[in-house]
Protein backbone atom coordinates (compact mmCIF):
# COMPACT_ATOMS: atom_id res chain seq x y z
CA UNK A 1 0.00 0.00 0.00
CA UNK A 2 1.46 3.35 -1.06
CA UNK A 3 1.48 6.13 1.54
CA UNK A 4 -0.89 9.04 1.07
CA UNK A 5 1.05 12.26 0.38
CA UNK A 6 -0.64 15.61 1.06
CA UNK A 7 0.97 18.97 0.38
CA UNK A 8 0.14 21.71 2.86
CA UNK A 9 1.61 25.20 2.75
CA UNK A 10 4.65 24.47 4.92
CA UNK A 11 4.83 20.66 5.07
CA UNK A 12 4.49 17.53 3.04
CA UNK A 13 2.44 15.00 5.01
CA UNK A 14 3.30 11.33 4.52
CA UNK A 15 0.49 9.16 5.86
CA UNK A 16 1.23 5.43 6.06
CA UNK A 17 -2.10 3.81 6.95
CA UNK A 18 -0.65 0.30 6.51
CA UNK A 19 1.50 0.95 9.59
CA UNK A 20 -0.92 3.48 11.20
CA UNK A 21 1.56 6.32 11.25
CA UNK A 22 2.38 9.69 9.70
CA UNK A 23 5.18 12.21 9.55
CA UNK A 24 5.64 15.68 8.12
CA UNK A 25 8.53 16.81 5.93
CA UNK A 26 9.12 20.48 6.62
CA UNK A 27 9.49 22.59 3.49
CA UNK A 28 12.39 24.99 3.22
CA UNK A 29 14.36 23.39 6.06
CA UNK A 30 17.14 20.90 5.47
CA UNK A 31 20.03 19.45 7.42
CA UNK A 32 23.08 19.09 5.17
CA UNK A 33 20.96 18.45 2.07
CA UNK A 34 18.43 16.17 3.81
CA UNK A 35 14.92 17.60 4.34
CA UNK A 36 13.94 18.06 7.99
CA UNK A 37 11.05 15.88 9.14
CA UNK A 38 9.13 15.00 12.25
CA UNK A 39 9.31 11.55 13.80
CA UNK A 40 6.68 8.99 12.84
CA UNK A 41 3.55 9.42 14.98
CA UNK A 42 0.52 7.20 15.43
CA UNK A 43 -2.33 7.81 12.99
CA UNK A 44 -5.79 6.24 13.17
CA UNK A 45 -7.30 7.74 10.05
CA UNK A 46 -7.41 10.71 7.72
CA UNK A 47 -10.50 12.65 6.77
CA UNK A 48 -10.39 14.76 3.60
CA UNK A 49 -13.11 17.40 3.39
CA UNK A 50 -14.63 17.30 -0.12
CA UNK A 51 -16.06 20.81 0.30
CA UNK A 52 -12.81 22.53 1.21
CA UNK A 53 -9.07 21.93 1.11
CA UNK A 54 -8.97 20.94 4.78
CA UNK A 55 -8.00 17.54 6.15
CA UNK A 56 -7.85 15.97 9.59
CA UNK A 57 -5.39 13.39 10.92
CA UNK A 58 -6.82 11.31 13.77
CA UNK A 59 -4.29 10.84 16.58
CA UNK A 60 -6.25 8.33 18.66
CA UNK A 61 -8.77 5.58 17.87
CA UNK A 62 -11.65 7.58 19.35
CA UNK A 63 -10.97 10.57 17.08
CA UNK A 64 -10.90 12.97 20.02
CA UNK A 65 -7.29 14.03 19.38
CA UNK A 66 -6.59 15.34 15.91
CA UNK A 67 -4.57 17.65 13.73
CA UNK A 68 -6.29 19.81 11.14
CA UNK A 69 -4.55 21.39 8.19
CA UNK A 70 -5.23 22.58 4.66
CA UNK A 71 -3.95 21.34 1.34
CA UNK A 72 -1.88 23.89 -0.53
CA UNK A 73 -3.43 24.92 -3.83
CA UNK A 74 -2.72 27.54 -6.46
CA UNK A 75 -3.84 30.96 -5.15
CA UNK A 76 -4.04 29.41 -1.68
CA UNK A 77 -6.28 31.22 0.81
CA UNK A 78 -4.16 29.91 3.72
CA UNK A 79 -0.77 31.26 2.64
CA UNK A 80 -1.70 33.66 -0.14
CA UNK A 81 -0.36 31.26 -2.75
CA UNK A 82 3.26 31.58 -1.63
CA UNK A 83 4.33 28.21 -0.25
CA UNK A 84 7.93 27.29 0.39
CA UNK A 85 9.86 25.01 -1.96
CA UNK A 86 8.60 21.61 -3.06
CA UNK A 87 10.36 18.30 -2.45
CA UNK A 88 11.49 15.86 -5.11
CA UNK A 89 10.18 12.29 -5.23
CA UNK A 90 13.62 11.02 -4.21
CA UNK A 91 13.61 13.29 -1.14
CA UNK A 92 10.12 12.08 -0.19
CA UNK A 93 11.10 8.42 -0.62
CA UNK A 94 14.19 8.88 1.54
CA UNK A 95 12.15 10.38 4.37
CA UNK A 96 9.27 7.89 4.03
CA UNK A 97 11.65 4.94 4.33
CA UNK A 98 13.59 6.36 7.29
Amino acid sequence: MEPLVIESCHSTWIIDMEHERFRRVLKGIDDHGVPASTEWRACYGVELDPESESFVVLLNPEGTRLLRSWRHVKHCAQCGGEATSELSLDELRAVALA
